[in-house]
């Protein structure tokens, strides 16, 4: 008797995108719990409040950053042991939905859209909804040409988009007072979730990066000045973030009128010709 035969699903990569579901799932339950200590506070303690919706919000960021890390770890562990599947890529983007869409979309609209609820619903709905449609999207993509899908993205990344939101909102809480309060900066994400929702559906193109592998190459001043960048970044995690995220999201803008060997340059199309050597 034949036995039936499913979906394959590789450990490794799939764990990552677990790892990726987890994190934003336990971002969602952050940002909730900072909302229900908010409308529990009582006369006299609003700041005690404020402080500690403050914490939950800081986890609730780093939940997020640390979906996207989980995030570009699972792609680049599948292909390096040759296990993309469809399976993974399904269970990508249904991670992606709830990391990426429904957490930054809560977390903006606990923040700032709240104190509009005829209309701050509708603004973190439409973000939710774009990030979700190109997922589906990038999934039709990569079924009819993986490889083009691969090499570049049509549209801002959703796991990016994500990042931006984070990130910004990190900086913000930064800048806020004794990181309490975000200050008249919450301001800046309504508009910002709006052209976020907007650039996920646009026609600007961006590199995916999947040709960086464990088998990349640099010279070493380029590897100096990554090493470089990583250090200065921990040591200002917060604002640093949003410098790379806005970074890459300006990218797109300036990538059609560069030419072909600075972008080679910039996102290493170009990969190593030696052939793998047998095991």
């Amino acid at each position: 008797m034949s036995e039936s035969t499913g979906p394959k699903i590789y450990h490794l990569p799939n764990l990552m995108t677990a790892g990726n579901l987890f994190c934003g799932f336990a971002a969602t339950l952050k940002i909730l719990e900072g909302a229900l200590i908010q409308a529990g506070a009582t006369p006299g303690m609003e700041e005690a409040a404020a402080a500690a919706a403050a914490e939950k919000f800081h986890i609730a960021i780093w939940c997020i950053l640390a979906s996207c890390i989980f995030d570009a770890l699972d792609g680049r562990l599948a292909r390096l042991g040759g296990h993309e599947s469809p399976f993974g890529r399904e269970f990508d983007s249904l991670a992606d939905v709830v990391s990426f869409g429904v957490a930054p979309a809560l977390m903006v609209y606990r923040i700032v859209l709240h104190e509009f609820p005829n209309v701050g619903w509708v603004i973190a709905s439409v973000y939710l909804i774009c990030g979700a449609l190109r997922l589906a999207r990038f999934n039709c993509l990569a079924a009819e040409d993986s490889a083009s899908a691969n090499k570049e993205f049509r549209g801002f990344p959703i796991p990016a988009a994500a990042g931006v939101i984070a990130s910004i909102t990190l900086c913000l809480l930064w800048f806020g007072e004794k990181g309490r309060e975000i200050g008249h900066g919450k301001w800046v994400l309504p508009p910002l979730m709006l052209f976020l929702a907007w650039m996920m559906f646009s026609g600007f193109k961006y590199p995916s990066f999947k040709a960086i592998n464990w088998r990349t190459t640099r010279s070493m001043p380029k590897f100096l000045a990554i090493v470089v960048i990583l250090i200065f970044t921990v040591l200002n995690y917060q604002w640093m973030p949003a410098v790379i995220f806005i970074a890459y999201l300006l990218y797109g803008f300036f990538r059609p009128f560069l030419s072909r060997k600075m972008k080679e340059e910039i996102e290493d199309e170009v990969e190593d010709d030696e052939p793998l050597e047998s095991p």
